[in-house]
């Protein structure tokens, strides 16, 4: 049988970066597909089951991080369950600890023998994405515990109590465990993980942190302390949702080695469980009225590693932004998403991460970032445009376009970044280099963002990026549109030979909100993006259902991604389409429902008629970018803008509110908090938080 990626949305997880844990819905983690214990990207355990005198317990069901099951091998013929145990798994920056509970209702004294197996396991991230081989490990003791480790990855196990056994795969731990009538007792493990290599860690004050599979409650486990955001509203999915995205993103904050103050988020869970630059600054950008010290984080963490020199294999380029961060080589197998990638562990394949940059930290100034932290990023900012004029177009043509010189580098690197996902209407594949759509208005906005930040902090250059900007957009009028039997519109792409490739995608919704389309050409991308083959109901398809390569469950060419149709919604809301984006809005909170209250980095496209979207099975949960989607959801209904200059934001929220009356707290501007109320007609009010 051939190497497959595996699954996970039948999984529950817990996780606090860098440390995760996955397993069956039981609890066992068994030797299979994904499921183990991870620190930073390394697997130390690929198997932890538990038995009652030889037999596994019967599963009973799950809560977060709780497991509970029946032992059916101890009691004799009573019909009721009366010997339960639980399993209550906690993670924490370096550990994850177990208790193991038994509670008896039998009448009389019982002896049990508990063991656990623990399969040691220091496969990498690779490895496990791609369905590779496991790399088991003896321990060998060392006092009360027991060691694995593999080059600069340890891992130590302890059980109190415990008689332990070693062999080639791992550890066996057993407990003669008696439990009194009516009552119960409890036995426990542990492991500590390091990786002394691992360019991230837990961020500064995060370790407390977790995160739980709450099957459907929102509620789990979160950092200690109140939610910073607040909802409260008559249509109780909003807060269900919000409470779930900040338990999530609590989860994968992160910071780099040496910067433990400047935090991040991961970009999902397991298999980008690291720093990307784009996924990191568009969950930064999102997050900016609710946490604006993740922006900041973000901002100094990618300019630390701002390029400097041309590099063709790292595609490192003077002033370009990261794309990924590992510990070493990444090395995936070719699959329908690439034809094989040889990445080295710091890679700058992103066409668009440099660009987002630039707006980050301008909606991050007019928020309220102290000018003083702006002005120390001014050097970054003034590279970052010096890679826009000097690097981002190689060919001169006057689009930004990009292509793999080495061979087993990212074919394509806007964010649909898998191999397939650039195609013709007919659902051929388009041949690079490409000059992506949405890439072309992201440089416009940070062209002029570039000149707001030039301008205000007394930088020379302002006025030539505005006259850059004003050429973009009318070189980008006269090459990109398409026309078919709904009309014009604009295309995915140009190709290599710098045709419009006419594929139908969303990522025309990406060019709403920054500014490079006239009112009217909004318009009529507003329109095609609501029509029912790219709009499923849920969210916007990443791909027209009349493509030839659509398909509901394909990674971008069919599937609905949530930070997609949230940037969509934001870019509606902002373009005066409100209607537009109430759709959408509600869309995703439909599916949110659906899927726990933790929004999927991706799921199917799959229309209401056709049962409504299922699960893409190797989906990231959580991921930093769906989370954090929760609020552009929230500031699109409430219209709020800031004002800069000290000023609380401005609201004029979505009527008729698509949630009905509803207020939020916890939002920030300027350095002061604010709540905003909006009542049944959709009035707001905007005061500030003592």
């Amino acid at each position: 049988m051939s190497a497959r990626q595996p699954f996970l949305h039948d999984l529950s997880m817990l996780l606090s970066a860098p440390m995760q844990a996955w397993s069956g819905q039981d609890g066992q983690i068994r030797a299979h597909g994904a499921q183990g214990i991870y620190v930073a990207d390394t697997r130390v355990v690929g198997e932890a089951v538990v038995t009652v005198n030889g037999e596994e317990p019967e599963p009973l069901g799950s809560a977060g991080p709780v497991f509970d099951s029946v032992v059916r091998a101890v009691g004799g013929a009573y019909a009721d369950p009366l010997l339960l145990l639980a399993r209550r798994r906690t993670v924490g920056a370096s550990r994850v600890a177990e208790e193991i509970l038994l509670l008896s209702d039998l009448p009389d004294e019982v002896t049990v023998s508990v063991v656990l197996r623990i399969g040691v396991d220091f496969s990498p991230m690779t490895a496990v994405k791609s369905g590779g081989p496991r790399n088991p490990l003896a321990p060998v003791r060392s006092d009360d515990r027991w060691v694995a480790s593999s080059g600069a990855v340890t891992a130590a196990f302890e059980a109190r109590g415990a008689v332990a056994s070693a062999d080639d795969g791992g550890l066996d731990f057993r407990w003669d465990v008696t439990v009194p009538p009516r009552g119960r007792a409890q036995v426990g493990w542990s492991v500590d993980a390091v990786d002394g290599q691992s360019p991230v860690t837990a961020a500064h004050g995060g370790g407390a942190a977790r995160v739980a599979e709450t099957d459907g409650k929102a509620g789990g486990i979160g950092t200690p302390g109140p939610q910073p955001l607040r909802v409260s509203a008559r249509d109780p999915r909003l807060a269900a949702l919000a409470a779930q995205a900040q338990q999530d993103l609590a989860g994968l904050r992160m910071s780099t080695i040496g910067r433990p103050d400047d935090s991040f988020l991961a970009a999902g869970a397991p298999w980008f469980f690291t720093l990307f630059g784009r996924d990191s600054i568009i969950a930064a950008r999102m997050m900016l009225p609710v946490d604006p010290g993740l922006a900041a984080g973000t901002l100094r963490t990618l300019a630390a590693r701002q390029g400097i020199e041309n590099n063709p294999e790292t595609a490192e380029q003077p002033g370009k932004i990261l794309h990924e961060l590992r510990r070493g080589e990444l090395v995936l197998p070719a699959n329908s998403h690439n034809e094989g990638l040889r990445l080295p562990p710091v890679y700058y394949g992103t066409v668009d991460a440099t660009l987002l940059w630039i707006s980050l930290l301008h909606d991050a100034w007019k928020w309220g970032m102290p000018d003083e932290a702006v002005r120390a990023l001014m050097g970054n900012l003034e590279a970052a445009l010096g890679w826009l004029r000097d690097w981002s177009d190689p060919d001169g043509d006057g689009f930004l376009e990009y292509l793999d010189t080495t061979g087993h580098g990212l074919a394509n690197q806007g964010w649909k970044d898998s191999a397939d996902s650039i195609r013709w209407q007919d659902g051929s594949l388009a041949r690079g280099p490409i000059a992506l759509a949405e890439v072309q208005g992201y440089a416009y906005r940070a062209a002029l963002d570039g000149a707001a930040l030039l301008e205000a902090f007394g930088r020379p250059g302002a006025d030539d990026w505005r006259d850059w900007a004003a050429v973009l957009s009318g070189r980008f009028r006269a090459e990109f549109w398409c026309r078919d039997g709904l009309g014009t519109y604009p295309a995915i792409a140009l190709d290599a030979d710098k045709r419009p490739v006419d594929g139908v995608a969303s990522n025309m919704g990406h060019l709403l909100g920054t500014g490079i389309l006239s009112k009217e050409e909004g318009d009529v991308v507003a329109a095609r993006l609501m029509h029912p083959s790219l709009f499923s109901g849920f969210g916007i398809r990443t791909l027209d259902s009349n493509n030839g390569g659509y398909w509901p469950l394909r990674y971008h060419c069919g599937s609905v991604w949530t930070h997609d149709s949230a940037l969509i919604l934001a870019g509606l809301a902002a373009a005066g389409h409100v209607e537009e984006a109430a759709r959408v809005a509600f869309g995703l909170v439909d599916a949110a429902e659906r899927f726990g209250y933790r929004l999927p980095e991706l799921f199917s496209g799959h229309s209401g008629d056709d049962g409504g979207p299922v699960p893409y099975p190797s989906s990231c949960r959580p991921q930093a970018w769906a989370a954090a989607s929760t609020v552009p959801i929230l500031l699109a209904t409430l219209g709020l803008e800031p004002r800069g200059e000290g000023q609380p934001p401005t609201a004029a929220a979505m009527v008729p509110t698509p949630f009905g009356p509803f207020s939020v707290e916890g939002l920030w501007a300027n350095g002061r908090q604010f709540r905003v109320d909006v009542d049944a007609e959709g009035n707001t009010a905007v005061s500030a938080v003592p």
